[in-house]
């Protein structure tokens, strides 16, 4: 359940000013941990790697070598809504990003830097050394990092963007070690009931054998649309 944080003033005068001024310098609206929703417009996947990271000024920085991410998102764009199943191997150290967290969505076409638009919960270690986070987040986003206009780069971004240009998105983590990310890879749709291997199907936007194998999932059905969604619900229930 979502907490909500009231501001009380009993008293007027400079401390009621003071009260009144922090409340107001804190963001209005921000993303809110919510309920997965019953149905999605759109499912996308990340093989994120080291050797896709670049720089803000567009350069190659390798992140961290034999690390690996796989990011999937589900998108309800009617209710503003994200899931994700998030899941890092072989990241080590702390996180570190001048955004509230240090992992995120970034608006960015393949080779090129661009601001985040989500930040989402950072990975933690199961005990294993594989680092996860999922859960469902509702707009509107913020991120903690002010565009050249003062606003936060989250502020007035809703994921109907995202649905508009998959391609000109890339997921990452950064590290302490390795700030310019750790891991990173573009979005790639996939259908929202997963691929249909029956008879050799393809994934929306031209996953072909190839690129399926390259990101992990063969002859499997994409994990991150209805698969994960049916598999985080039971272990919810406690199956």
């Amino acid at each position: 359940m979502p907490k909500h944080t009231f501001a009380k003033s009993l008293t007027l005068g400079a401390t009621a000013v003071a009260a009144i001024a922090l409340v107001a310098a804190a963001p209005a609206t921000a993303e809110t941990e919510v309920a997965e929703p019953d149905s999605f417009t759109s499912a996308y996947t990340v093989m994120a790697t080291p050797d896709a990271v670049i720089n803000n000024d567009g350069a190659v920085t390798p992140g961290e070598p034999g690390s690996m991410g796989q990011f999937d998102f589900r998108i309800n764009s009617d209710l503003n809504i994200i899931c994700y199943d998030i899941t890092l191997t072989g990241v080590t150290g702390e996180y570190e990003s001048p955004a509230k967290t240090a992992t995120h969505i970034h608006e960015a076409v393949e080779g090129q830097a661009g601001p985040p638009r989500i930040a989402f919960p950072n990975p933690t270690d199961n005990g294993d050394g594989t680092r996860t986070s999922s859960g469902c987040l509702e707009g509107p986003f913020t991120t903690g990092i002010n565009s050249d206009a003062g606003t936060d780069t989250g502020e007035g971004f809703t994921l109907k963007q995202i649905e508009a240009n998959p391609a000109g998105f890339t997921g990452d983590s950064h590290t302490a070690d390795f700030k310019a990310g750790v891991v990173r890879g573009q979005l790639v749709q996939v259908p929202v009931g997963g691929v249909d291997t029956g008879a050799g199907g393809a994934a929306a936007g031209g996953l072909d054998a190839t690129t399926l194998g390259f990101l992990g999932l063969g002859g499997l059905a994409v994990v991150g649309a209805a698969g994960v969604a049916v598999a985080r619900k039971a272990r919810a229930a406690g199956q």
